[in-house]
């Protein structure tokens, strides 16, 4: 079979996701593994959010809430938005292809950084825009400089990342208020914070009053990191009414399964947890990296539950070595930091064997 397919999708390479914990056991014949690799909630999702799927589950012969009725209210309630300035989607990953697919026309640009979160590139290519890529600073930053001197007649979107994956740095609020002055008015900037629960409240940007004033801004937000539930692909945007109203047009009907919802409704009510998670993050994360830098190692500074790592080394090596002790990080080769690997805080008793495995393989790989 000959298939014609054009030449903006047969070009594409796939997202290369995180090797799963089943995957690694069968290559390898071992168990016990643990994965510190996809930027997951180590304490997994609330008590409260488990008990109300497992209550939906006698009603999965019905069709999902199309509006998210629920969802969109308790939102909300706690964010201080209308529930017609909110979008849902499978994922935040969707609402990126939602915006995409409603404001972007073929030939249209987009300016997004490199390294970040891969996707924006790669849905650009379906609908057959074009990219600009920007490099980020050598703090690995944003250069948001760079990004204004990019903006061209045909540039429609950019993307922004903040905090930025996977460098886990953030943008200066006060830089990008001064971007925002200088950026054409018709220019959409989309906001993703994927990560905005694990920042300093004094760090974020205020979405909501760029909203107000009518600019094209849009923030992503997701259920998958701070709220534990990856597995049932709920994210969410924050957006003028006209803009979300353009989104719905183009989303399809029941995109958000209906354990998805009533597991966010009840996430959202479980601060508890939702503090918890916090708080053992940034432990994690303080611990973690002081115990890197004894081995020889640099760790980045984050406002994430994740951070880059300098291990002084081939980091694909160094990510392959410690498969074979069931320890599964993210090289960071394909992101153009070959000498690097990310990790995602866990369990206390996870972040020990990750340094004792860490240790071993530096050691037996002869880096620092």
């Amino acid at each position: 079979m000959k298939l014609k397919v054009a030449p903006h999708i047969s070009t594409l390479v796939p997202y290369p996701p995180g090797k799963p914990i089943e995957e690694l056991e069968r290559e390898y014949g071992i168990s016990g593994s643990i994965k510190l690799a996809s930027n997951e909630n180590a304490w997994g999702p609330s008590p409260k959010a488990v008990a109300a799927i497992r209550d939906a589950l006698q009603n999965l012969h019905r069709y999902p809430d199309g509006s998210c009725y629920y969802l969109a209210k308790g939102l909300s309630e706690k964010l201080g938005v209308r529930p017609e300035e909110l979008v849902f989607g499978n994922g935040s990953n969707e609402i990126i292809g939602l915006l995409i697919a409603a404001f972007l026309q073929s030939g249209d640009e987009v300016i997004t950084s490199h390294p970040t979160f891969l996707m924006y590139q790669k849905l650009v290519q379906v609908q057959g825009g074009i990219n600009t890529v920007v490099e980020l600073t050598e703090t690995m930053n944003h250069d948001l400089a760079a990004i204004l001197g990019a903006v061209s007649s045909k540039t429609r979107m950019i993307f922004l990342d903040n905090p930025n994956n996977p460098t886990g740095t953030i943008i200066d609020k006060d830089a990008f208020a001064s971007f925002m002055e200088q950026l054409p008015d018709e220019v959409m900037v989309v906001l993703d914070e994927a990560y905005v629960d694990f920042m300093a409240p004094e760090f974020r940007i205020d979405v909501l009053a760029y909203i107000r004033e009518g600019r094209p801004v849009a923030a992503l937000r997701t259920f998958s990191k701070a709220y534990g539930i990856s597995g049932l692909r709920l994210g969410y945007g924050i957006m003028g009414v006209e803009m979300a109203d353009y989104l719905n047009r183009v989303r399809q009907p029941f995109n958000v399964n209906s354990l998805a919802q009533v597991g966010g409704v009840a996430a959202l009510s479980d601060e508890e947890h939702y503090r918890m998670t916090l708080q053992k993050s940034r432990e994690g994360i303080a611990w973690l990296s002081k115990e890197v830098e004894k081995l020889g190692c640099r760790p980045m500074e984050t406002h994430t539950n994740f951070f880059l790592i300098d291990v002084k080394g081939d980091g694909k090596k160094l990510y392959e070595h410690m498969l074979h002790q069931g320890v599964i990080v993210r090289p960071m080769q394909a992101y153009g930091y070959p000498n690097y690997i990310r990790i995602t805080v866990g369990r206390a008793d996870e972040n020990q064997r990750f340094v004792k495995a860490l240790g071993k393989s530096l050691k037996e790989l002869g880096y620092g």
